[in-house]
């Protein structure tokens, strides 16, 4: 018994981690802007099938990895990891992933339980890592099956968000002159708010991150922070109209500086919601970057319109 055990534990991992890597990780915030989805995926959105994996509980399974941060804890309250050996973290403290059962074996259990549910094996550890139970078989878990957090959920499919290139406009275009306004933008596209959605047999999470801030680095130890985009400047416009959300006037040149030029930075703030299984909530934030390096020259003249 305990080797067929071995041999169904190994299979179901081995089944999890084929399903992950199909959706395969991403990174956010990385300088460029750009955060790759799953192969196959489009923009604006992702639709990511992260498997059967299982989060659940011994009462109320499907309320495992407590806290609107994604993070899951024990009865007591302690952070514990949501996945370990394959299994997902429940209300118990102990760990959940789905059993493929034998016929022969449920007859052996008293039969199959009425309603929905699922099969799973659960897997108790103690505070040093040693598994304390949960070799004796495979648990019926009333309900949907099978049940995954959907805070737990919700952080997965975060590191899925597909948010757009940082495309940085300065306004005029080129050279800027000393005194006069420098209108700051970025391109619509880098602006646009973003969603994908993670689904498991019974529960899906979208994700959605919308900007929220542009913090710009000016290049000369001063930063400016804008709630928007900004606007773009366009030919016609008085030169000496600063920005009405967004702009920067400097007052020396740029000839000190390496290569002649002011690196301009500009960090995107993404808030992250997600909402599922009748629930919302927020997890962490995200950040793109774009830089572009500016030529500021000293204004000899006053230009007048």
């Amino acid at each position: 018994m305990l080797t067929q055990l071995r041999r169904l534990v190994l299979v179901v991992v081995l089944w999890i981690a084929a399903a992950l890597a199909v959706a395969g990780p991403a990174t956010a915030g990385d300088g460029t802007g750009g955060v790759s989805c799953p192969i196959g995926s489009t923009a604006p959105g992702c639709d990511i099938n992260a498997g059967t994996g299982g989060d659940s509980g011994s009462t109320n399974p499907s309320t495992g990895g407590k806290g609107g941060d994604g993070k899951c804890r024990n009865p007591q309250g302690t952070e514990i990891p949501c996945q370990r050996d394959g299994g997902w973290a429940g209300d118990d403290g102990c760990y959940y992933k789905p059993a493929d059962v034998s016929q022969s074996t449920i007859d052996a259990l008293g039969g199959q339980p009425a309603g929905e549910g699922g099969w799973y094996q659960r897997v108790c550890y103690n505070d040093d890592g040693e598994a304390t139970s949960g070799f004796g078989g495979p648990v019926w878990i009333a309900g949907a099956p099978p049940v995954v957090s959907p805070e737990v959920l919700a952080r997965q499919v975060r590191s899925r968000l597909n948010l757009p290139r940082v495309e940085i406009q300065t306004n005029p275009p080129g050279k800027q002159l000393t005194h006069l306004p420098t209108w700051l933008s970025l391109d619509a596209s880098s602006w646009e708010s973003r969603s994908a959605t993670a689904s498991v047999p019974g529960v899906s999470v979208t994700a959605t991150a919308r900007p929220v801030q542009a913090s710009w680095a000016m290049g000369n130890n001063t930063t400016k922070v804008c709630t928007g985009p900004g606007t773009k400047w366009t030919p016609g416009t008085d030169p000496k109209l600063p920005s009405p959300d967004c702009g920067y006037t400097y007052t020396h040149p740029s000839a000190q500086a390496p290569g002649g030029k002011y690196t301009v930075t500009v960090t995107v703030t993404w808030e992250v919601t997600w909402a599922g299984a009748g629930q919302s909530g927020t997890v962490p934030g995200l950040t793109t970057t774009g830089s572009l390096p500016v030529t500021v020259q000293e204004s000899h003249a006053l230009i007048t319109s």
